[in-house]
């Protein structure tokens, strides 16, 4: 009898224990869960009718996009939700811009700036420093799509001496590095992974066939080929090891396919919503959730979100709740290394106008509390009888 009221009451101490911790882990768990999913419509600039949004901090706090006039000249922005809309201003004697890319902290912002005669130079921002003219290949022209987690690698296309568009990266050590191509003239890098080490985008290769590529130092550009029956491909964006990369793939008649291409899989079809076109803007940090843009069975443009589970969805029918008056989420062009944050364009009806946004899509309190239910069950915490 001593020897088994040992055990009871050991055995009560150490479900105690255990219970208390995996409690103590739930109840911080759904304290930073335990917001509802939201939509932020991120405004314009002042005179300015319309903006949509190009990148996202890592933890969503700051936004980067262009905003619009009514004669389509267009400026560069940055939000927070403390500062609202910031204009980020233009290269000197150059009157546009846009902001395509942001570091994970938020702190840099790449883009490109234009004059008035449509030439366009590549710019790295920060708060210090105002717009860093990031300058060419030896030519007039350059564009900068895509930034390394902590800001420091750049990566774009860029005109040559020959007036040959190339991929480049970028750093302030090194300046920029033309990347090549795939045995054509042309080429242009879209996207970087977070240390910055592989990049993405399209190039031509020696038939000029336009061809998605992902480069690293040591390989080179390798062809990523395209989808059975399309003719060309672009990569866009690329996951935080470079190993999964996401863009489209595109057909004679000129219709673009999402795409989700990784080593072991090659290409795979990320289909539509019922129409014909899709494009895949972003991708988390581990590859496994995309988003992007397509076509419904009405043939109207809409958000959508991709995972293995679950496939292509509908952000406007999976957060209908949050979009009154018939607002709709348009475009997803980039989502946080997490997951959790997508940006984009969409329609306001509240302001009758296109604007871009935030989407938090924090899951829903009752995920994480199925989660703790099975976790006595999953740790073997069973209280020992009496």
């Amino acid at each position: 009898m001593k020897r088994q009221a040992t055990v009871l009451r050991n055995g009560s101490a150490r479900f105690a224990r255990v219970w208390s911790i995996a409690s103590a882990l739930l109840l911080l768990a759904t304290a930073g869960w335990s917001q509802q999913p939201s939509i932020t419509w991120l405004g314009t600039l002042p005179s300015f009718m319309r903006s949509v949004a190009f990148g996202v901090s890592a933890d969503g706090s700051v936004v980067v996009g262009e905003a619009r006039n009514a004669v389509d000249q267009y400026r560069a922005f940055r939000w927070t939700q403390a500062t609202g809309m910031q204009d980020l201003g233009t290269l000197p004697s150059f009157n546009r811009s846009t902001a395509l890319s942001v570091s994970a902290d938020g702190s840099v912002v790449v883009g490109a700036a234009y004059d008035a005669a449509e030439q366009r130079r590549a710019f790295r921002w920060m708060q210090a420093t105002g717009m860093q003219d990031l300058g060419t290949l030896g030519g007039s022209r350059s564009w900068a799509s895509g930034i390394s987690a902590d800001g420091s690698v750049v990566v774009g296309e860029a005109e040559n001496a020959s007036r040959q568009w190339r991929a480049f990266r970028w750093t302030q050590a090194t300046g920029m590095q033309d990347l090549g191509t795939l045995g054509g003239s042309w080429s242009e890098a879209n996207g970087v992974s977070a240390d910055g080490s592989v990049v993405v985008g399209g190039a031509r290769n020696a038939a000029g066939q336009w061809r998605a590529f992902r480069w690293t130092q040591m390989t080179g550009m390798q062809d990523l080929g395209t989808l059975p029956s399309f003719i060309r491909s672009t990569a866009l964006s690329v996951s935080a090891d470079g190993s999964v990369v996401v863009g489209f793939a595109e057909n004679a008649a000129g219709q673009r396919r999402a795409f989700r291409w990784t080593q072991a899989t090659g290409m795979q079809d990320l289909g539509t919503l019922g129409g014909r076109e899709s494009v895949a803007w972003g991708v988390s940090a581990d590859g496994s959730v995309v988003v992007g843009w397509t076509f419904n069975a009405a043939g109207q443009p809409c958000a959508f979100r991709w995972t293995p589970e679950g496939g292509m969805e509908d952000l406007n029918q999976t957060y209908a709740r949050l979009l009154t008056g018939g607002s709709v989420l348009s475009v997803a062009t980039a989502i946080s290394p997490n997951g959790r944050y997508i940006v984009g364009g969409g329609f306001n009806t509240a302001l009758w106008r296109e604007e871009a946004f935030l989407l938090d899509t924090v899951p829903e309190p009752a995920s994480l509390l199925a989660l703790g239910a099975g976790l006595a069950g999953l740790l073997g915490l069973r209280r020992p009888k009496q």
